[in-house]
């Protein structure tokens, strides 16, 4: 069977670059096509794939600022052709989803969200507050409407989707009209594992410094109730996070492999102050015996047990996070239970689970749509 990948960027070993790993895993013969390429920003399992690059590859600076070009990516996408393929694999949160098969030829996506901006993050990454009034209403405003109505379009275009939990389900339900076969993500919970060493006593957050994810909750939440925090990422948000930071926050930049994993296993607990599809971050310090306080929106609530795992807080407000970070002081957590519980989202188990999807979906009769 000759298959086709589709990834909207590779530029990270992000969430969706895990759940692209696994797609080489399951087919290493696999054709790999995406928008822009840094390379060596990826594994090798990925980087060992045949890459195709778009139009927008060529354009300046594209490698490390692809979202200037927004309003190209639907002309990028649909210029791939797929003659020959059997089956298109989609890892989409952006315009992946939108790559066109041949007629006849399966298309599964496996959605981590539909368009956050063009749906209901708008203001996030392109309000007023962001980029200024004239800019968000007369410029971004249009583009983000009318990608909004290509994005609906173009979900005709997948035969199955497959969401990266029941959060995301239900947001292809509601801005797609579709169904989804739920999948977790990966997570490697051999590499993410406890140690002996008692934790120290900051906090932790581990993000991409971008608008959504809220990162000014939890500096504002952990001064008033004045616990250290360590923030591992990296992102256009770094310097507007470290202006308003105090000097109890210690921005650690990128990190990965052991040097991550250490700086979860030192942490009183991991913070998520912003609603997540689904969120590696929690279920990764859950493997490594770490809590996680988080808001109880979105992929938290599947993957995060309250006064079990964690704490959960109810409004994206630096008061409620800090009240939450208080009642985890007063709550004691073991270990390997919170080990156990992340194990429910491990790598066999996902690699398993993608499989039966991807075999069912190939086993249908030609026309089959779910």
């Amino acid at each position: 069977m000759r298959v086709a990948l589709v990834h909207d960027w590779l530029t990270g070993m992000r969430g969706g670059e895990k759940v692209l790993e696994a797609l080489c895993e399951i087919h290493p013969g696999a054709d790999l096509y995406t928008l822009v390429h840094r390379r060596g920003s990826v594994s090798p399992l990925i980087e060992g794939r045949r890459i195709e690059t778009s139009l927008i590859q060529r354009l300046p600076g594209a490698a490390r600022h692809y979202r200037r070009y927004l309003p190209l990516f639907p002309l990028a996408i649909e210029r791939f052709t797929f003659e020959g393929y059997d089956l298109v694999i989609s890892s989409s949160h952006c315009a992946a989803k939108a790559a066109i098969a041949p007629p006849g030829v399966p298309h599964v996506c496996y959605c981590h969200s539909p368009m956050r901006y063009a749906w209901d993050q708008f203001d996030a990454y392109f309000g007023p507050a962001r980029v200024g009034w004239i800019a968000s209403r007369l410029v971004y405003g249009p583009v983000l409407r009318r990608l909004a109505r290509w994005d609906a379009a173009s979900a005709a275009r997948v035969t199955r989707f497959v969401a990266n939990s029941r959060h995301v389900a239900g947001r292809i339900r509601r801005y797609y009209d579709r169904d989804a076969a739920v999948v977790y993500p990966p997570v490697d919970t051999d590499f993410f594992h406890p140690s002996t060493a008692t934790p120290e006593a900051h906090v932790l957050v581990v993000s991409a410094l971008v608008p959504y994810k809220r990162i000014e909750l939890a500096i504002e939440a952990c001064a008033q109730v004045g616990v250290p925090l360590r923030i591992a990422g990296h992102g256009p948000d770094r310097a507007r996070l470290e202006r308003g930071a105090p000097a109890s926050t210690t921005f650690l930049g990128p990190l990965s492999g052991g040097a991550l994993r250490e700086e979860y296993r030192r942490a009183r607990a991991v913070l998520l102050p912003g609603e997540e599809d689904f969120g590696i971050v929690p279920v990764e310090a859950q493997a490594c015996g770490t809590p996680v306080v988080a808001l109880a929106r979105g992929g938290a609530l599947e993957t995060v047990a309250d006064g079990e795992t964690g704490v959960l807080f109810d409004r994206p407000a630096a008061d409620a996070l800090a009240g939450a970070i208080a009642r985890l002081s007063r709550l004691t957590f073991d270990r390997e239970r919170l080990r156990c519980h992340a194990q429910r989202f491990s790598r066999p188990r996902h690699l398993a689970a993608l499989r039966a999807v991807l075999d069912e979906t190939t086993a249908a009769p030609e026309g089959t749509r779910w």
